[in-house]
């Protein structure tokens, strides 16, 4: 029997949907994918039990306390804050009602080999002037030319290929089909934006952004150059108190919208009769009955739940990881920035070096985070946080022995950024944390990565894993592994997709509360 479809807003197709009751939903994991779907589905209201291994909500997003040091261990960069307002504002709350969110200018400043910096603002005028200092007026003109191309492949993506589920690849036939062919989104990344800009400066700056889904700019889809206007155009931010603030929040508007959040039970198993789940199990043997379950998981502990994994024609091919040094220390430095990426010299051997050989990168270009230059409060008095994120191999590509080279890894780090700017950070360091590869495995990540499946051709859209499972008729998937993909905004739409297979497609659009705030600055873009 074939599940039941709904009308996609815009009446463009139908959407497979959960059948039969969907009265009570369990949604398994407090990541933010989970709380998102918890909070759409309390709005079409149904009744909603969160079931969370940890002590606390944020998944990925998570958290490390040391000795008065508050660190961020998973994202560090929010963009789409609108996608939290809609989350929030189907339970009748605001962004401004739960969070405090500080625009970032600049987004990012970028520093490269040679030693010059690029400030990169979200605001066009602000970035024009950046660009004609650093790199003439002709590149200027090319900039605002690349700016009115990224607002354009957004526009034509958002609706129909991001903030959208897929039941078949038909699905992709649509107008908006013929208009991304039309930008050159089927094209390649490194190309398309050297048509606007011949920099090499500005060609990294809006195209590393295709690491996050595990490619290198030269084989990623231009398309892709959408996750650049997220960063370069909509504008960074960061909540006061840090990233876990984000899960906080959520959790908190959607016990107050009556959903039951249950922590430190780790899920061992479903419960079903045929084709549905009836129950979902912890490992402390305490059962919860439900009529659809929304699973948050890695995708491969997700389908060991649902005893089943979909048949692919090729296996799933999974995105680099990264090695993460969280350090707690009394020093700063002014050529920091909230955001700063220290791009080495050598790019495009980087890529080739993570992705194919399997190794660590030579010449490393990281992201360095420094959440106290935005909000103190987050190290003693002081103090401040370094957060160095360096991409590397998973552990299904990479050859690298982290039990032995974690350490001389973490240094050779510090001291290629000692050399770039940064001197003395060894000395500087108080506390401090070091994650690779191992620890994220450890977390239940696959493939020791947090990034999740890549975002090759055959990993999106309709062909990336869907969220109805096979065989299973009550469970929906959510999560970076699946529909639209990875990113702090991507599984926030997520959440919201899930919910619309269990209710239907109907989802109650964003509401206040009769007192209620109104939006956030960044919600109305």
């Amino acid at each position: 029997m074939s599940p039941p479809s709904a009308a996609v807003p815009g009446g463009r197709r139908t959407l497979r949907t959960v059948p039969g009751r969907t009265d009570h939903v369990v949604v398994v994991g407090a990541g933010l994918s989970g709380l998102a779907a918890a909070l759409h589905l309390l709005g079409a209201g149904r009744s909603v039990t969160v079931v969370e291994r940890e002590d606390h909500p944020g998944g990925r997003a998570g958290r490390l306390d040391l000795d008065g040091f508050r660190m961020d261990t998973g994202p560090t960069v929010l963009t789409m804050p609108h996608l939290l307002e809609e989350a929030l504002g189907a339970v009748g709350e605001s962004v401004r009602d739960r969070l405090d969110l500080v625009p970032l200018h600049p987004a990012y400043r970028a520093v490269f080999a040679d030693g010059s910096a690029v400030d990169v603002h979200t605001d066009a005028e602000a970035m024009e002037a950046e660009v004609r200092r650093v790199a003439g007026p002709r590149e200027a003109a090319g900039y605002r030319r690349l700016r009115r191309w990224l607002g354009a492949l957004y526009r034509t993506q958002i609706g129909a290929f991001i903030d959208a589920d897929f039941d078949s690849p038909l699905d992709l036939l649509s107008p908006d089909l013929a208009r991304l062919a039309a930008l050159g989104g089927f094209g390649r990344l490194a190309p398309a934006v050297g048509r606007f800009v011949r920099d090499e400066r500005l060609r990294r700056i809006f195209t590393f952004q295709s690491l996050y889904v595990g490619l290198p700019p030269e084989r990623a889809l231009a398309a892709y150059a959408v996750i650049a206007y997220m960063d370069t155009v909509a504008g960074v931010y960061f909540p006061r108190g840090g990233m876990r603030t984000l899960g906080a929040a959520l959790a908190g508007a959607a016990e107050r919208a009556g959903a039951e959040l249950r922590y430190g039970r780790a899920v061992a198993r479903l419960e079903r009769r045929g084709e549905r789940v009836t129950a979902v199990v912890t490992a402390e043997g305490e059962r919860i009955g439900c009529d659809a379950v929304v699973l948050t998981p890695d995708l491969d502990v997700s389908y060991r739940l649902l005893g089943a994994r979909p048949r692919r024609p090729l296996p799933l091919r999974h995105s680099p990881s990264a090695v993460v040094l969280h350090l707690g220390g009394d020093r700063d430095w002014p050529g920091l920035a909230h955001h700063t990426i220290s791009f080495g010299s050598a790019w495009r051997r980087t890529f080739e070096e993570i992705t194919v050989e399997g190794r660590t990168m030579s010449d490393p270009s990281l992201l360095v985070t420094t959440p106290t230059r935005t909000d103190p409060v987050l190290a003693p008095d002081g103090g401040h946080i370094h957060y160095v994120l360096a991409p590397c191999p998973n552990l299904r590509t990479g050859r690298v022995n982290w039990h032995r080279e974690a350490r001389p890894y973490r240094d050779a780090l510090v001291r290629t950024l000692e050399r770039r700017g940064l001197p003395g950070l060894g000395d500087s360091v108080r506390v401090e944390r070091t994650v690779t590869p191992l620890d994220w495995a450890a977390l239940g990540h696959t493939a020791g990565t947090p990034f999740a499946v890549a975002h090759t051709f055959a990993q999106t859209g309709p062909f990336r894993p869907r969220n109805l499972v096979p065989g299973t008729t009550n469970a929906v998937l959510a999560g970076a592994g699946t529909t639209p993909g990875v990113g702090l905004p991507t599984v926030l739409i997520s959440g919201k997709l899930a919910a619309a297979r269990i209710t239907g497609g109907t989802l109650r659009r964003p509401r206040r509360r009769p007192n209620g705030a109104p939006a956030s600055p960044g919600a109305a873009r």
